[in-house]
């Protein structure tokens, strides 16, 4: 009887480190999948596609900026909207970094005047936003 519950056991040990291993792996793809580098239009355009925004890769706008040293009034309203989607823009104050622009194409009720600004450093997607362009217009996170 001992010896069965010892097989059992191992297979369930065995089933376990199998199950960690898997959970690593997703974790690992998910994490260098939508976090990778993001070199051209079109991998920026397909991370956003990622989180479900169709953007025109053709109309990107490249701004080059470098976030202030100090985040308050709306900017640390705006950083609160980046913590809410897992960033956090006070790590890079001072540093430069990418701004691009992207019209959207499949907001819902969007008049065609919805945009999707990405913030990059090194690469990387630090930052973002969706917003209209309309007078009357929003504001929100990217996911």
């Amino acid at each position: 009887m001992t010896r069965l519950k010892l097989r059992l056991s191992r297979k369930g040990a065995v089933f376990i480190i199998l199950a960690a291993a898997v959970l690593l792996a997703a974790v690992v793809l998910l994490v260098s999948g939508s976090g990778g580098r993001l070199g051209s239009a079109e991998e920026r355009a397909a991370y956003l596609l990622e989180l479900g925004w169709e953007v025109d890769a053709e109309s990107e706008e490249l701004r080059e900026t470098v976030l202030p040293q100090d985040f308050d009034g709306v900017l640390r309203e705006y950083n609160e909207m980046q913590k809410a989607q897992g960033f956090d823009l006070e790590r890079f104050a001072g540093l430069p970094c990418e701004v691009y622009s992207y019209r959207v194409l499949n907001y819902p009720n969007g008049s065609g005047n919805v945009i999707a600004q990405l913030i990059v450093r090194d690469g990387r997607v630090i930052g973002g936003d969706l917003h209209s362009a309309a007078l009357d217009g929003f504001m929100h996170g990217l996911r």
